[in-house]
């Protein structure tokens, strides 16, 4: 009954080989895994520490302790964390258990990706970062600057407008000249009106026309600066040094956009529309005789009628051309590399895959072990425990037998020699 109470299938027999090699190379990998946890947790801390110092304004001891405190502590948090993890995660066996590890696994990756990974990706991607701020910082700006100078291109074009309605006053002028409104030839007081209207265009039409140089000269001196904004983005040399020119010229270039947004002249020609109507100064009918003033009367109130259609013309133009999408409000904002790196993390993903692999690579481990764990424990479920002692085992179980008989002969002594 013994014999066939000890005896195991060759099926069990294999499972036990197959858990003994597993636990071999479970003795070896051993050896060496703590050592290469804290060289990951060493490596976690340098970025950290690389990152946090981007972080402090000042760069005296103090700054430098308190970088290096910060770091040391990330590395022996990871360290003990995941030692702490590929002990016992794999080593429990009820579900609770393993939920609860699980849980608490998730937790402290979470922890960890707070408190060191996005350092490190500031410090692996932080200055490149930095750089793509500034390259979006230009392209915001050279967008508002050419939106700007549509505008005031936009307007320029109603130097058209006026001049055709200053244009047909003119020819008004000359008509009623050789007497072709009134009926009556000569200069008098319908001459006088249309006159006094053509004039005023034409010193509007002169005002358009001198901002034309000055809103070349605005986008002309805006694109310069933008050459040089982006020279400085791709400059060699560190990014903290280059941000300090960078952000004088964004001021420059801020308050050379305002000056092209107020070049537009649409405003001023809205403002000339609506005088052009409304401010006549209506000369005294010269007419000889009442026929002859009766139709210089009826002759303005019909150019007043012109007058009114036209002003209402250029105003409509005008107003379509404020109506205009303004240019964006830009504003350079100097940035830190971890702000840099977290705003534009989907530039760097690769950055940011690194940083955290470095932190999380030791859950694998963990999935490893417990998977190798389980295999162990497979293998040698099926056997009973006395058969799956090892040589050492059962020579320290041997030893144990034969301290627990001395022990007992020596008690046995002693009775009988205290009944004696």
């Amino acid at each position: 009954m013994g014999e066939d109470t000890a005896r195991i299938s060759p099926q069990d027999a294999h499972g036990l080989r197959y858990a003994a090699e597993l636990e071999g190379h479970l003795r070896w990998l051993d050896t060496f895994t703590s050592a290469a946890l804290g060289v990951l947790a060493v490596a976690s801390g340098i970025y950290t520490y690389l990152g946090v110092s981007s972080l402090l304004d000042q760069t005296g001891a103090f700054s430098f302790f308190a970088a290096l405190a910060y770091s040391i502590a990330v590395s022996v948090g990871i360290f003990v964390f995941w030692s702490y993890l590929m002990r016992l995660l794999p080593a429990v066996r009820t579900a609770a258990a393993r939920v609860g590890l699980f849980l608490s696994m998730g937790l402290g990756c979470l922890a960890i990706v707070a408190m060191s990974s996005w350092l490190n990706a500031a410090a692996l991607a932080g200055a490149a970062a930095v750089e793509q701020h500034l390259a979006r910082t230009v392209q915001d700006y050279q967008a508002s600057l050419e939106r700007a100078h549509s505008i005031a291109v936009t307007a320029q074009g109603l130097e058209l407008d006026v001049a055709r309605t200053r244009q047909s006053f003119r020819d008004l002028s000359e008509q009623e000249s050789t007497g072709g409104l009134s009926g009556f030839a000569g200069r008098g007081a319908v001459f006088r009106v249309l006159t006094q209207k053509a004039d005023e265009l034409e010193a509007l039409e002169v005002q358009i026309a001198a901002q034309g140089p000055l809103v070349d000269q605005a986008f002309a001196e805006g694109n310069e600066i933008l050459r040089r904004m982006r020279a400085l983005t791709v400059e060699q040399g560190p990014v903290e040094a280059r941000s300090v020119p960078f952000s004088e010229e964004a001021v420059r270039l801020a308050g050379l956009i305002t000056t092209l947004r107020q070049l537009s002249v649409a405003p001023l020609v809205d403002r000339a529309a609506n005088d052009l109507a409304q401010s006549v100064v209506l000369p005294e009918l010269d007419g000889r005789n009442g026929d002859t003033q009766a139709a210089q009367a009826s002759t303005i109130e019909s150019v007043l009628q012109v007058l009114g259609q036209r002003a209402e013309t250029l105003a409509t133009a005008a107003q379509e051309v404020m109506a205009l999408t303004p240019p964006p409000e830009v504003s350079y904002t100097p940035i830190s590399a971890a702000d840099a790196v977290i705003k534009y993390a989907g530039n760097f993903v690769p950055s940011w895959a690194g940083a955290i692999s470095i932190d999380l690579l030791p859950a694998v481990l963990v999935f490893i072990l417990m998977v190798v764990q389980g295999a162990i424990r497979s293998g040698r479920a099926p056997v009973p425990v006395e058969n799956t002692l090892t040589l050492a085992e059962l020579r320290g179980a041997i030893h144990a037998m034969r301290e627990v008989e001395h022990d007992l002969s020596a008690t046995r002594r002693e009775a009988r020699e205290d009944d004696a």
